[in-house]
């Protein structure tokens, strides 16, 4: 497994934390990296689901193009 590195800010912030909310480091490192992960999920939907649209969209002019409205 590879070695993580904290920086010292976060290694601080992870002390603190850690003493205020009474959680060991490893449950609040868990429970940030899954919110992270959610988010990123989240993010990573949206923009599919953005490139998705932008590719079947078709403006009002592309979408009636071709149509023959005389009868």
């Amino acid at each position: 497994m590879n070695t993580l590195i904290i920086n010292q800010s976060n290694s601080e912030n992870l002390e603190n934390f850690s003493e205020i909310l009474k959680k060991d480091k490893n449950s609040i490192i868990n429970e940030a990296l899954e919110l992270f992960f959610e988010e990123e999920q989240k993010k990573l939907l949206e923009k599919n689901i953005a490139d998705e649209n932008a590719l079947t969209n078709l403006d009002f002019d592309e979408f009636w193009n071709d149509v023959d409205l005389d009868d």
